[in-house]
């Protein structure tokens, strides 16, 4: 419970200050239910409402369960409902067992479950159970509305629950896309898919045919993996980032990286040179819980500036994948992007800010921020700095001289004619 104390004291905080909301669509994923597969299990949750923070779900990396919340009723109501139940999973409860708590709240839901639990979803709700036997491969559907739904311990499947926010657009059209939707899931389940890859083309399935579209985000319940805030709001009573819509833009060639809006200026890779493709915000989200054999772990040390760790972590993939663990290498990629203006607020890098550990894939970036408001480094010029300074001396004193020939320029003509009449005057006398 300790370690969850921190995220349920900002989620009162945040109920606190912001209008009320609930997620309307929660899926939780089980392709594993032994936890062997890194990828095994997922979650997550969006709406078409406002508000969607990280704290519309709770995760546990010690016990490897999610707790997602939504529902009719109230703010301090949902919170109370979350509370108990993570209360009630510390203590070894079964998943039915937490949802089911939900039933006691005026109008609360919630989606509980990790790969060795199962999964449950209990209060208010209109959901689907998907279950696939491994032996045939044989795949259920069930629909069920309130009380409480369950998927059983070591058993591969998911649910989906999906309502229409008042005020969307395309509302009407949940119970169409919540069938649809987990029919396709079951498929890709059945066809081998990890968790990771499912949760999000359920996500953007979703989000392009109900309109339940904002984040949220999700979480990998097997490796701890959470999109954290790449979705969520970053200003109260608004929405967060629309699930089916461009993400960022990434390369070919070497896993660059960069988001929108800043991706719109490029066409081409500035570390490599190689095509870039659209990635959709959904499929970002997979791509950042999901764990693969290329995935490299980078820590940013020495700046705290919005986007510096983030744009690092691109930039040191990138390099990794082109020219492996080399700190040199790692170096003059965060350089060269120092210069293209992807990095700002930071001096350069050598080889020995950079920790390597190639056996673990991990990465660590020793930064030194500038000083005062500058965000980029001075250039580095073959020329001392004590000329520069001369030189700018000259140059400001040409500059003055320029101005005041300018603003006394009449007085200056008078006296110069003034000189040569008499000049003329005394040499014909």
């Amino acid at each position: 419970m300790k370690r969850l104390k921190i995220p349920i004291i900002f989620f009162i905080i945040l109920l606190m200050t912001m209008s009320s909301v609930a997620a309307t669509c929660n899926i939780i994923v089980i392709t594993d239910p032994t936890g062997q597969d890194p990828n095994g299990a997922a979650a997550g949750s969006m709406s078409f409402a406002q508000n969607m923070f990280q704290s519309t779900f709770l995760m546990s990396k010690d016990n490897h369960f999610a707790v997602l919340s939504g529902g009719t009723g109230s703010s301090d109501v949902r919170l109370d409902s979350i509370v108990d139940a993570v209360a009630n999973l510390e203590n070894n409860v079964s998943a039915s067992s937490a949802a089911a708590i939900a039933s006691s709240y005026d109008g609360a839901r919630l989606v509980v479950g990790g790969p060795y639990m199962g999964a449950a979803i209990g209060g208010s709700f209109d959901a689907y159970v998907i279950t696939v036997n491994g032996n045939d491969s044989d795949i259920t559907v069930t629909p069920y509305s309130s009380g409480v739904a369950t998927l059983q311990p070591g058993q591969k499947g998911a649910i989906i629950h999906l309502r229409n926010t008042n005020g969307n657009p395309m509302y009407g059209t949940a119970d169409t896309v919540r069938r649809d939707t987990a029919m396709n899931i079951g498929k890709m389940i059945r066809d081998g898919y990890p968790a990771t890859t499912i949760l999000s083309e359920a996500m953007g399935e979703v989000a392009r045919d109900s309109g339940e579209k904002y984040g949220g985000g999700g979480v990998n319940l097997v490796s701890g993996l959470s999109t954290s805030d790449m979705f969520t709001p970053t200003d109260m009573n608004t929405t967060g980032y629309p699930m089916d819509e461009a993400y960022s833009k990434v390369c070919d060639e070497c896993s660059w990286g960069i988001g929108y809006p800043a991706a719109e200026t490029y066409d081409k890779c500035p570390i490599c040179g190689g095509d870039l493709k659209i990635v959709h915000a959904y499929e970002a989200l997979g791509n950042a819980i999901t764990v693969n054999p290329d995935s490299v772990s980078v820590s940013v040390y020495g700046s705290g500036k919005s986007g510096i760790a983030s744009t690092t972590k691109e930039i040191v993939q990138a390099s990794v994948n082109k020219y492996g663990y080399d700190s040199s290498s790692i170096a003059g990629s965060i350089n060269k992007g120092i210069n293209n203006g992807l990095l700002m607020g930071v001096d350069y890098v050598e080889p020995k800010d950079i920790n390597v550990k190639a056996d673990s894939k991990a990465v660590g970036v020793y930064y030194t921020a500038l000083p005062g408001d500058r965000s980029s480094p001075s250039w580095d010029l073959p020329v001392d700095e004590n000329i520069l300074n001369i030189l700018g001396s000259i140059q400001t004193a040409v500059g003055i001289v320029l101005i005041l020939l300018v603003i006394f320029r009449s007085r200056l003509l008078k006296s110069f004619q003034n000189r040569w009449l008499f000049t003329n005057f005394t040499f014909f006398y």
